[in-house]
């Protein structure tokens, strides 16, 4: 085994084009392929089951559990492995508070993929890479190690293997970068509750008069679009703490969509993805290496990994004070909601522990099977809005939620980035991402809470009767169905299958 330590980026890059079949694209970034996982394999995802987390995981399709006595046997099988490859090394930190955050040694087979950690986790100090933690985690990801599935009882011939006792994480046969984010973020998700600190799959952005707002929403539904505004700055993309001091970023980068990204539409990231240094993935390039972002000939889950120093808004501390408004995304497949509705704390918890949204392609977190490209558009549910993060039940982290929106008194908010007018397969049509901003402009003016509002029946929603700039056909979403009747009976239709997924979350909080 040789270990590579400090590299530069420009290092990284040249040893990837080299060597691991990168693409250098023509703005200095490059382009690489995962091959036939474009998304992450929640069907090979494990976590040791020993005395610590034996009574505190949510054990299940979700969450499976793995003896140790088999990762003993996979860390032999790792070990042979390792003494024929390079590694490159690095040492991170994921939590931008100090008091919650924590260090990971990170060593990776591949330098592209040690390239992405430079980006999406907070780089240490010299100082901080010179002082041993006695709470710090180890990461090492090995995508040309494949197990044997029957030896090992997989579910194929890879596997992530995630150990709390031990803190490490191991990853075998997976080439998705994200598997290794997710992972310290999964991580974070067990620890921080523990600490009263409330982990969040969301984005965050903060006004000029400091007021920060929180997006949840799944893959899809435009949670870094949206959280990247050129009228506020950004904390992060994706992953945060809520503490009694505020919000804190995870992570020192973003991940971003690329999938129909244009400078139009989303001037921001289209400006940070064509910087120099950035990762992408199983983006198209031509033969100049300009990126196609409309080719989704290798994956409809095209990516770019970047540092948040490529944006020009982004609040340097990577964390702000408590929150005041809280944002659910979601892309309504049957094109029933509205594009804004005002949430009780009772719809909160509702809607925060089913994560409706559409499943876009392979951007949703399916609870079984890996992320794959889908022919159609389909209804899903995820709690919590990342159900395949969180290894303690979602009941523990919506109680953490309410519990922090009444200690702080943020409004909540319901806003579809999806269909209306019908469904995506009866003539229904797709909110614009205008239309999106424009409502969230609404929200941080206080223009929704003060505007004239009405009753959605079956969800009794409040939702506004006008704002400035909306048609009242989007705000009303009846309004904009030609057949009133088939809007009645989809609204019914999506309210069993939502009323469905929650019956098993109406007990008692825990």
């Amino acid at each position: 085994m040789v270990k590579k330590l400090s590299w530069t980026v420009s290092e990284l890059i040249d040893y990837a084009c080299t060597h691991e079949g990168a693409r250098k694209t023509q703005t200095g970034g490059i382009s690489v392929a995962t091959g036939h996982r474009t998304g992450r394999s929640m069907a090979d995802r494990f976590i040791v089951k020993d005395e610590v987390t034996r009574d505190t995981v949510d054990w299940g399709k979700v969450n499976q559990p793995y003896s140790p006595a088999l990762m003993a046997l996979a860390w032999k099988e790792v070990e042979a492995y390792t003494d024929s490859v390079t590694l490159f090394s690095g040492r991170y930190r994921v939590g931008a508070d100090s008091s919650h955050g924590i260090d990971v040694s990170v060593e990776t087979e591949l330098a592209w993929h040690q390239l992405f950690l430079h980006h999406l986790f907070i780089n240490l100090t010299e100082a901080d890479c010179d002082t041993e933690s006695d709470t710090g985690w180890s990461l090492l990801c090995l995508p040309g190690l494949n197990l044997d599935q029957k030896r090992f009882e997989l579910n194929s011939d890879s596997g992530l293997f995630i150990d709390f006792t031990n803190r490490r994480i191991l990853i075998c046969g997976l080439y998705y970068a994200g598997e290794m984010k997710k992972s310290m973020f999964s991580v974070l998700n067990y620890l921080l509750p523990q600490k009263g600190v409330l982990p969040m799959h969301c984005a965050s952005n903060v006004g000029e008069d400091g007021d920060v707002s929180l997006f949840f929403g799944l893959s899809g539904t435009g949670k870094t679009s949206l959280s990247c505004d050129i009228n506020r700055q950004l904390i992060g993309d994706d992953e945060h703490g809520w503490s009694d001091e505020g919000v804190f970023n995870f992570e020192g980068g973003c991940y971003a969509k690329c999938f129909n990204l244009t400078q139009e539409k989303e001037p921001v990231i289209w400006d940070a993805v064509n910087k120099p240094g950035v990762v992408l993935e199983n983006v198209v390039l031509d033969a100049e290496g300009k990126a196609d972002f409309m080719d989704t000939s290798l994956s409809k889950n095209t990516r770019a990994a970047y540092d948040r120093s490529m944006l020009e808004n982004c609040v340097l501390s990577n964390k702000a004070g408590s929150p005041s408004r809280i944002i659910f995304l979601t892309c309504d497949f049957y094109g029933v909601l509205p594009p804004v509705s005002m949430l009780s704390l009772e719809q909160v918890r509702y809607w925060f522990l089913i994560g409706y949204t559409a499943m876009i392609g392979n951007t949703v977190h399916s609870t079984v099977d890996q992320e794959t490209s889908l022919p159609s558009i389909q209804p899903t549910f995820s709690a919590c809005f990342g159900r395949a993060f969180f290894p303690l039940s979602p009941r523990v982290y919506a109680g953490l939620l309410l519990s922090r929106m009444q200690k702080s008194g943020a409004k909540a908010y319901l806003v579809n980035t999806g269909w209306y007018g019908g469904t995506n397969l009866s003539g229904g049509r797709r909110f614009d991402i205008e239309v999106s901003r424009k409502i969230l402009d609404h929200i941080h003016s206080g223009v929704v809470d003060e505007a004239p509002s009405t009753q959605l029946p079956v969800f009794n929603l409040k939702i506004p009767k006008c704002l400035p700039e909306i048609p009242t056909r989007f705000l009303v979403p009846q309004r904009s169905w030609l057949d009133a009747g088939a809007y009645q009976q989809t609204l019914q239709d999506l309210a069993r299958a939502c009323d469905h997924e929650y019956r098993q979350y109406e007990t008692v909080l825990v």
